[in-house]
């Protein structure tokens, strides 16, 4: 045979450019495999923040400190992490089906015995087999819609997988809460046995490996145990960093200077030692394409916004606000119904309108109402109220996830699909740890602050304190209270509103350092490649 570009066989490049064109289905009904491969991503990324309000009980149950028990949640993170830039690589050398059907079995088999845990150990141990399979269901989901369905037909199969990555974090601490209040905190693991096993066997009858997978998987080379090795303890350390980071008061403490500067080293040394490698387990090298170095640097900081806010309105709610983790769950809840109505309409915008004129309108949207929830969240703040703020915000979060995922492809082979997917959900998830540890940093650090200051003018000789001690007082004593008593409480009562100032005054400051970080993007647009026309959606 004649060979052709990068060394296949004419035979094989026509068949690869076909599927590209039309999309490979194997003669299944394209939407059945999209939702199909749906499933278990929805529930794996449902498990990044599910776990969160139930450590107290699984603390209690387990008898181990509240500390103890968040490895819970860095356990899954880390070895998730470590999975996500290198699915791509497993899935060409083994087969994408065989490397998604290994994936769903050891995250449906891990959930269910992290369900069965007897102690914290075995509990943490069975959430690094969860995360490692749970790693490779994204990315794995991402290139097989991005294969399946044509370029003019992408944006909408983005959307299914948008809403499952967009939805699963607003509900999973509602969800969370309702399951551990009503059942047991061990039934968060169980919900996923159901759910994985239907997934399994309807992934063995309907998703097929498309010819350019199968051509690829004959020239993969043999595995990069260096490249493998800086990868693992680069992300691994740089996970525990933003994890414990804030915990453990960051580089005043010996244990997060160390492993900041291991995951410095690694991940250098990673960049380095892939650039040059032949057969790369990351394609580090796809960076030098504009257009894919942006979108990872927009999916960052849409990460960042996404699971920064998720954390920081509930948290505001619940302590607040006196809310429980479900009705605080509930505030988010609308915003992630408003993203699945969007979704679509986005999806089917995506060939019609100029892809950076959505992700400009996206971001827009996002920073204006991050910005108006740094201006408008307030001690008492009703429910209606905080629940609106999420929904503005929403709006803006629909317009960015289908047409991020549309950018980061262009211009890419489609043999590379595979790399891109776990390149650019490994840039969601690090955006989202980067900004929940961002948020709880600026909220003790801020809140610190403003204390001290209000503090300052809370002083004996001040008369409008001493008028207000006075009648906090007086009524205390009305109410049959001693004086002492009385006088105590007051004080008591002074303190706390200068602590609910002090703390909702950060809380806002982070808002601000959010909508800032969305802000940006807007510009950034500008560095994208204007598309070659409008139906421009795919390699």
């Amino acid at each position: 045979m004649s060979e052709a570009v990068g060394g296949l066989s004419a035979a094989a490049r026509a068949s690869i450019e076909k599927t590209h064109r039309e999309g490979f289905t194997g003669g299944i009904n394209p939407w059945v495999i999209a939702l199909t491969v749906t499933m278990a991503t929805f529930m794996e990324v449902l498990d990044t923040s599910i776990a969160n309000v139930s450590l107290p009980h699984i603390a209690g149950n387990l008898s181990v400190s509240q500390d103890e028990s968040t490895w819970v949640l860095t356990s899954y993170l880390v070895s998730n992490a470590i999975v996500l830039p290198i699915s791509g690589w497993f899935a060409t050398r083994f087969g994408r089906k065989r490397f998604y059907m290994a994936c769903v079995t050891l995250f449906t088999v891990s959930s269910f015995l992290c369900g069965l845990a007897p102690n914290l150990g075995m509990l943490v141990f069975f959430r690094v087999l969860q995360g490692l399979g749970g790693g490779g269901l994204g990315p794995s989901e991402q290139a097989i819609l991005a294969d399946t369905f044509p370029p003019a037909k992408r944006g909408m199969a983005f959307a299914v997988y948008g809403m499952a990555v967009v939805l699963a974090p607003a509900i999973g601490p509602t969800l969370g809460g309702y399951i551990t209040d009503h059942f047991s905190w061990r039934w968060i693991f169980f919900i996923n046995v159901p759910v994985g096993v239907i997934s399994l066997l309807l992934s063995q009858r309907v998703v097929q490996d498309p010819p350019h997978l199968v051509e690829a998987k004959k020239r993969v080379g043999g595995i990069d145990t260096i490249g493998l090795a800086l990868i693992a303890v680069g992300l691994g350390s740089l996970e525990v960093v933003l994890d414990k980071g804030q915990e453990d008061n960051w580089f005043t403490s010996p244990f997060i200077t160390l492993f900041s500067i291991l995951a410095a080293v690694t991940l250098v040394a990673f960049v380095v030692w892939e650039w040059n490698h032949r057969h790369p387990i990351v394609e580090v090298r796809l960076f030098k394409d504009r257009n894919f170095a942006t979108a990872n640097l927009m999916m960052l900081a849409l990460g960042m916004a996404l699971f920064g806010t998720t954390v920081l309105l509930p948290q505001y709610l619940q302590i607040w606000m006196g809310y429980s983790a479900q009705d605080a769950g509930m505030v988010l809840s609308p915003g992630g119904i408003a993203v699945i109505l969007l979704l679509p309409f986005v999806g089917k915008m995506i060939g019609k309108i100029d892809t950076r004129y959505l992700i400009a309108f996206g971001f827009t949207v996002l920073s204006l109402g991050t910005f108006n929830m740094a201006y408008t969240l307030y001690p008492g703040i009703d429910f209606r109220s905080a629940m609106l703020l999420r929904i503005y915000q929403a709006c803006g979060l629909a317009f960015l996830f289908v047409p991020i995922n549309t950018i980061v492809y262009s211009g890419i082979p489609p043999e590379k699909s595979n790399q891109v997917s776990g390149i650019v959900n490994l840039s969601r998830n690090m955006g989202g740890d980067i900004g929940i540890a961002l948020v709880t940093t600026l909220i003790a650090r801020r809140s610190q602050f403003h204390q001290a200051v209000l503090t300052s003018h809370v002083s004996a000789g001040n008369p409008a304190l001493q008028a207000k001690l006075q009648a906090s007082a007086a009524a205390l004593v009305r109410a049959g209270a001693s004086a002492v008593d009385a006088t105590r409480a007051a004080y008591g009562t002074i303190y706390r509103q200068v602590l609910q100032q002090a703390q909702t005054l950060a809380y806002l400051d982070t808002l601000f350092v959010l909508a800032c970080i969305t802000s940006l993007m807007v510009p950034a647009v500008l560095l994208t490649r204007k598309p070659a026309g409008k139906a421009q959606l795919g390699h």
